[in-house]
């Protein structure tokens, strides 16, 4: 089968060549030249390093390169199998490129958005047969990152549902199904780790370091939300947060932080322009944790409750099982365990016990307990992941 990518930036680039190691013909297609030849190099780079830590061939390589072709014409997506878009997260553009490749591809031809957030509903809209339309979400960088969320919108057919999460667990990667709301799982669930670190900042609970160290040292994490949050770019991660809360009716659970916004505003965006919460000037000193585990565990609990929390709605909502919704979240974030597993362990009356403490203390909807948790501990019941 032929598979068709737009969008030749990291993303799209690391999903032609997660299907090209698949052994698929693939056209990678972006209006800008210069954007393709950087994607064309950069395979290149890492052919090379495959080659050199031998787990490819010279051969191998070469003929994974070789089966991709750069264009900057969608007039090339004809006779594909499956075209998936990687271009800016823009439902207006989107629309417009979707209705465009329509026109040029076959009856038979899946056409997926790999968005991180937008509705797919919306954009299957544009498409005279919106039954086709699909979200395949791939998390960066592509070739490493296992996660795929598959999003059926409601128009989608049961076929193309099907036929999308066959063809990529065939790439081996790992698939759940997710309900087409906001963020997905990952996405939606993730908030309260950036969330809740900024608010516990902002209340003079702890400085970054602090918190970051709690999280990585007491919590198993892999980065601490700050270091995470530079990582991302803040003004990525705050234009994400404003977008999910928008899309969720303005849901407390979700609201923006003012520290994220000022530093997005000082232009504060972490790694890539060299401060953020931290900063990452040549020889500049980084701030040490003050390491109190009791106050490291008061942290990590706090965080770890809202996460376990909005994992519990997903599932009460059916966004997805829970089987899926821990998947997601440990292979598409790398979390040192699923959420809902983790709430087994810990015991789901505690977990209960300390959102009601922390409703309690506040009086805020951010905090309010997922009417299944209720049930379940009335019920005495576990989650089966």
């Amino acid at each position: 089968m032929k598979i068709s990518i737009l969008g030749a930036g990291s993303m799209g680039s690391g999903i032609a060549q997660v299907a090209s190691q698949s052994g698929h013909e693939v056209v990678l297609c972006d209006t800008n030249q210069e954007q393709l030849d950087k994607a064309k190099a950069k395979l290149a780079k890492i052919m090379a390093r495959l080659v050199e830590k031998g787990k490819l061939n010279d051969e191998e390589a070469s003929g994974i390169q070789n089966k991709i072709s750069y264009s900057t014409s969608m007039n090339d997506f004809a006779d594909s199998g499956l075209v998936i878009e990687a271009i800016i997260e823009n439902l207006e553009i989107k629309q417009k490129v979707f209705k465009t490749i329509e026109e040029i591809v076959g009856d038979d031809c899946i056409l997926a958005s790999n968005t991180s957030s937008l509705s797919i509903a919306s954009i299957a809209a544009s498409c005279e047969k919106a039954e086709r339309v699909i979200g395949i979400h791939f998390f960066n960088p592509a070739p490493l990152m296992p996660l795929v969320e598959i999003i059926p919108a409601v128009q989608t057919s049961e076929t193309v549902t099907k036929k999308s999460r066959e063809l990529i667990d065939s790439w081996k990667k790992v698939t759940v199904l997710a309900k087409d709301t906001p963020g997905f799982i990952v996405n939606r669930v993730a908030r309260p780790f950036y969330g809740e670190a900024l608010r516990l900042y902002e209340e003079g609970v702890a400085d970054f370091a602090t918190i970051d160290w709690a999280m990585t040292e007491l919590g198993g994490f892999r980065m601490g939300p700050f270091t995470l949050m530079d990582y991302i770019g803040n003004d990525i991660n705050y234009t994400v947060t404003e977008t999910v809360f928008a899309a969720f009716y303005y849901d407390p659970r979700y609201k923006p932080s003012f520290t994220q916004k000022r530093h997005s505003e000082a232009g504060w965006y972490g790694r890539k322009s060299g401060r953020g919460y931290y900063d990452y000037a040549e020889g500049a000193n980084q701030p040490e944790p003050k390491k109190d585990e009791r106050l490291g565990e008061t942290i990590l609990n706090r965080i770890r409750v809202l996460l376990i929390n909005e994992a519990i709605d997903a599932v009460h909502l059916n966004i997805a099982t829970p089987k899926d919704v821990d998947l997601a979240m440990t292979k598409g974030v790398n979390y040192p365990k699923g959420l809902l597993a983790w709430a087994n362990e810990i015991g789901l009356r505690k977990v209960l016990s300390d959102l009601d403490a922390l409703y309690d203390e506040y009086r805020e909807d951010r905090y309010r307990a997922s009417v299944l948790l209720r049930r379940m501990v009335i019920r005495g019941e576990t989650f089966e992941v």
